[in-house]
Order: structure tokens, then C-alpha cells, then sequence
């Protein structure tokens, strides 16, 4: 079975620092097979006929012993990850300036209603994302999105890397 985990706060402000060779490393001690990491901001596709629910927490903790602290990780597969991108409610937008935001489960029905500062840009709601386009004022943003809080965000280029990733990882198996 093919996974992708998004690993969350890693490499990102200068906190959670891990080289993405130890990230390898630790799937590969925790079982997995064929891993592959993609840029330096946690994210990790790899093989294992485990199922989501085992293989997360079997990550989580390597994860924990080897940075002293609990990292969470959200998890998708190929298909998944198609369906994010095809589900994009900003299409004509540059790939760079939408987020989609990860979640475990799907986001409250109030997420929208309880957003602070937002000066422009839009969201959507996803099955278990939230979507934002921030437009060119990307680095201005001071948008604050609760419902955002336990998940880990990508831009539409890593995510759409990671799902073919996922998707020649899926044939090359086979």
C-alpha cells in the first residue's frame, strides 16, 4: 500500500529541525519500504502493507524519540491526493499562492465563520482540507484560520508533486 505523510511543523521557522535523511531513516527502521522524501518540510511517500491507522502512529512515535517531542502527521494516499487537486476550488489561481491544508478530520462547519484578519483572501472547504488562495499579497497575510490549527499546510505544487509521487511509487511497485 502507498502513503504519503505530511509530517507537521518540521523544517518550517527554525523549529522541529530534521534532516529529511533521518526522516528516511526512521521509516525505513519503522518498516516501510521504497521511501522517498520531497523538500525539506516533512513530507515522505513510502511503501507498507500496514494501513494508514497502524502506519501513522508507528511514525509518530519514531518521530517522537528521535526529536523529544510529539510530531503530528497527517496522512493521504495517491488517490487521495488526486482528489484534493481535482476538488481545487481555485483553479485559475497560481499553484503557489493556494494552501491546502490538511486535516485529520473534516473541518467544522463553522471554520469560515471564525477566521481573524482575513483581508482578501479566500477559502473553501474541503473533505478533510481547507483550501486558501492568498492571492499576490501572500507574504502580507495575516490571516488566521482556527479550525487550521491541527493540521499541515502545502502549496498546490508540492501537492500535486507528492500525489505523482504517490502515483509512479504506485507503478513501479507493480
Amino acid at each position: 500500500m502507498k502513503h504519503v505523510a505530511l509530517l507537521r511543523a518540521v523544517n518550517v521557522g527554525g523549529t522541529g529541525k530534521l534532516p529529511m535523511a533521518d526522516l528516511r531513516a526512521l521509516c525505513v527502521a519503522a518498516g516501510f519500504r521504497d521511501v522517498r522524501t520531497y523538500i525539506a518540510s516533512g513530507n515522505v511517500v513510502f511503501d507498507s502493507e500496514r494501513s494508514e491507522d497502524e502506519c501513522r502512529p508507528l511514525l509518530e512515535a519514531a518521530l517522537a524519540r528521535h526529536v523529544g517531542k510529539p510530531v503530528g502527521v497527517i496522512m493521504r494516499n495517491a488517490a487521495q491526493l488526486h482528489a484534493v487537486l481535482e476538488a481545487n476550488p481555485f483553479r485559475n489561481a497560481a499553484p503557489n499562492r493556494v494552501i491546502v491544508v490538511f486535516l485529520d478530520q473534516p473541518p467544522p462547519r463553522d471554520a469560515l465563520s471564525t477566521l481573524r484578519h482575513q483581508a482578501g483572501e479566500r477559502l473553501a472547504l474541503g473533505e478533510r482540507e481547507i483550501y486558501i488562495h492568498y492571492g499576490e499579497r501572500m507574504a502580507e497575510s495575516k490571516l488566521v484560520v482556527p479550525a487550521a490549527r491541527t493540521g499541515t499546510g502545502r502549496n498546490l505544487n508540492t501537492v500535486s508533486r507528492l500525489a505523482s509521487m504517490a502515483a509512479d511509487h504506485a507503478v513501479s511497485r507493480h
